[in-house]
């Protein structure tokens, strides 16, 4: 467990809806609500936070939610208890996941690996649970190509990733560098914030 990691989101937690829970959720939730209607099948959703995205998940669903943090899955306990359907929620390290090989139908993130301190590993983590052909599902920000925004996004990086995200991350590329094949890829906000569908190759990685 990587208690550097989880000590950090533990002090996150008191304040994490009033900094997220207005503006940037209504801003995104139809955006996510798309993404999140393919639901289906035994799913993971990775980084539940305070649940603040379980309003966009569609009723009747089987969701197994994960978190580092348990001071974040403390404040989702109710949302997910208010779920219209079968959610559960875990304290796990997406480096370290206990679940067997090819465990999942889907995986959801959402705002995720921004801070994920090894990306690459903890997508080919994710591989590694889901089925064979199973799909990826990404609501995610990440840097940009565009000028002005690449270059204010590298210099502002250093203060980001020390109050939590990192915000010039090139997910797309850490995606496949995990084995994931894209499908889709969805522009939100300029090239910044955006959805990313991907599936898991048949052929899997060794373990």
């Amino acid at each position: 467990m990587d208690l550097e990691t989880r000590k950090k989101w533990d002090s996150a937690a008191s304040l994490f809806d009033v900094m997220g829970g207005y503006g940037p959720e209504k801003r995104w939730a139809s955006h996510k609500k798309r993404l999140f209607s393919g639901m289906e099948g035994n799913i993971l959703f990775m980084a539940v936070g305070t649940g603040l995205d379980i309003a966009c998940f569609p009723p009747g669903k089987d969701i197994t939610g994960i978190d580092i943090s348990p001071k974040m899955l403390a404040r989702a306990e109710s949302r997910a208890a208010a779920y219209p359907g079968n959610m559960t929620l875990r304290v796990m390290d997406v480096h370290e996941m206990d679940f067997p090989e090819a465990s999942f139908d889907q995986v959801y993130t959402s705002c995720t690996f921004c801070s994920v301190p090894d990306p690459v590993k903890g997508l080919a983590a994710l591989r590694r649970v889901l089925k064979p052909g199973g799909k990826l599902g990404m609501f995610e920000h990440t840097g940009s190509r565009c000028f002005p925004f690449n270059v204010m996004l590298n210099v502002m990086n250093p203060v980001a990733r020390h109050l939590g995200p990192e915000i010039n991350r090139d997910t797309e590329a850490n995606v496949r560098a995990a084995g994931f094949e894209i499908t889709k890829v969805t522009n939100v906000f300029l090239d910044v914030v955006k959805t990313i569908e991907a599936t898991a190759p048949a052929d899997r990685p060794s373990t």
